[in-house]
Parts: C-alpha cells; structure tokens; sequence
C-alpha cells in the first residue's frame, strides 16, 4: 500500500493591500511542520497559483537555527519557495491531511480560493484531516461540508486571535478577523496566552493559534495519523 501524502499550502501574496508593506509566509510554520513531518509522510506544497512563496520578512528576523537550515535546503527552497504545485494539479485523494500555513499574506489568497477549498473539502470527506496554525485558518473559513455546512460550524477551533492581531499592530491592514469570523461561522474560537503555544483537534480539524503552535499541531496530526489521538 502506498502510504498517501500531506499537502501544504502556501501563500502568494508579497504585501499588504492598505499600504505596500512586504508580507508573505511565516517562514517557520512551514519548516517547522515539515521537519517533524517529512520522515514519516511525503510532503507537497501547494499555492494558490502555484509557483513563487514570498517570506514575510519579518520571519527571517524570527528565525532560529533549525529554522533557517531547513530553508537553506535546496530541495525546499525548490519545491517550497520556488516552484509550488497550482491547486489544478492536485489529486486530493494522494492526501492524508492538508495544512494551511501562516503568515499574514494567507488573509488576502486562502478564503476565497475555489480550488483549494475544493481539495481540502475532498481529503476531509475521505476521511483525511484539515489542519492549520495561526492565519492559515482563514483558509479553513469558507470550508462547508457535503450538506453545504460551514466545516468549522460547532467545532473547536483556534488560530491567531485579535489581541495577538493588536499586539502585533497589523489589525489596520488585515481585511478581517480570523476570531471574529470563526465565531461569526459558528465555531467555537479557543485561545489562550497570546504568543505562547496552544492547539486543538476536534475530530478531523486540527488547528494552531499561532507561530509558535507549529509543533503542537505536527505532532497532534501525526498522533492522529497514527490512530493515537
């Protein structure tokens, strides 16, 4: 049996729309969700248009030592950064779990994408799992089920919340609210200390609340994955 695969989605927005700010993916919700996971699945990237994967820059600042060894291999920078797989190309039913990535770029090319909400729709409805950390959620929010349900409608959810949006001064500049949405789709929207780890599986979901939940959530979709969790 030929053991399926997680997809991971990635941005292609380079800036903000409000003012031309650089944004893009946080570098470490990729690399480090695919550290824990690459010795146990084969990996794929996915973007909205395929192709190039901008870095907030502002993560390189954040980046630690296992952080940026990931992002100097060659294969990642290809596969990852460079060259991302269009949504088109995709056989949902390769997949295990898709992962929706961070970094403020998402809130502008992940909510209102039809062929990425159809992938992830798939891989759910075959019994795989719909995961996230911190504004990758917002590609999570327009889900709907095979009865046309929000997917995240009555669940336990979590990602970054607006305090942490505050905090982080970019409320001004992002279109919406992740907290206010989920909850506005029905969800349960759990959180708690802003900036420390914290995530959530309920059922097929699994979701993280921001940059530094990244392993919190590989770990629980590999529990998961296993039958353990």
């Amino acid at each position: 049996m030929v053991l399926k695969k997680i997809l991971v989605v990635l941005t292609n927005t380079t800036q903000f729309t409000k003012k031309p700010e650089a944004t893009g993916l946080w570098l470490g919700e990729a690399t480090e969700f695919v550290d824990i996971m690459a010795s146990h699945y084969q990996i794929d990237y996915v973007s909205p248009q395929g192709g190039y994967v901008p870095l907030d820059p502002r993560s390189l600042k954040a980046a630690d030592a296992a952080v940026l060894a990931r992002y100097r291999d060659r294969e990642f920078q290809r596969n990852a950064l460079c060259d991302t797989l269009a949504p088109g190309v995709i056989n949902p039913t390769d997949y295990a779990a898709i992962y929706y990535t961070g970094g403020h770029g998402v809130m502008f090319d992940f909510p209102e994408n039809p062929a990425l909400q159809t992938i992830a729709q798939q891989i759910y409805a075959s019994g795989g799992y719909v995961t996230s950390v911190c504004h990758g959620i917002a590609g999570l929010l327009n889900l709907r089920d095979d009865q046309g349900q929000y997917l995240i409608a009555g669940r336990h959810v979590t990602g970054f919340t607006t305090q942490e949006e505050i905090l982080s001064q970019k409320r001004g500049l992002v279109p919406f609210l992740n907290e206010k949405v989920a909850a506005d789709r029905g969800a349960h929207f759990d959180k708690k200390v802003p900036f420390r780890p914290f995530a959530i599986k309920d059922g097929q979901l699994i979701t993280g609340q921001n940059p530094w939940s990244v392993k919190s959530v590989a770990n629980t979709l590999l529990q998961a994955l296993a039958g353990t969790n």
